[in-house]
């Protein structure tokens, strides 16, 4: 009765097993993101990243969950398509502001 709360319980079938590893992958992808350099490879990376945890959201039924991943999905999303498009810019203030932040 003691472990039986302290040891967690084995997937029971192949599906259950594919969402488990499918949300490891995503948690890991979106903790990965943060620390990849370019902002394209980072959006590209956090949308895998957020689908995946999203696919474990809707899995468990976590309707708090399932908001947050898929607006990480979605944000990450735009901010790709606005790069892609050409619509994302930084201006030479915001450069000199990051290159002050990062002499720091």
């Amino acid at each position: 009765m003691l472990l039986e709360s302290i040891i967690p319980q084995l997937p029971s079938s192949n599906t259950e097993t594919a969402v488990f590893v499918v949300a490891v992958l995503g948690v890991i992808l979106t903790i990965y993101s943060q620390f990849v350099e370019a902002e394209n490879r980072r959006d590209m990376v956090r949308m895998v990243g957020s689908f995946s945890v999203f696919v474990y959201a809707l899995y468990i039924f976590n309707i708090i969950f399932i908001v947050l991943s898929f607006g990480i999905f979605v944000a990450s999303l735009i901010e790709f398509i606005e790069i892609f498009m050409g619509y994302h810019h930084h201006t030479r203030k915001d450069v000199g502001i990051y290159k002050h932040i990062g002499k720091k």
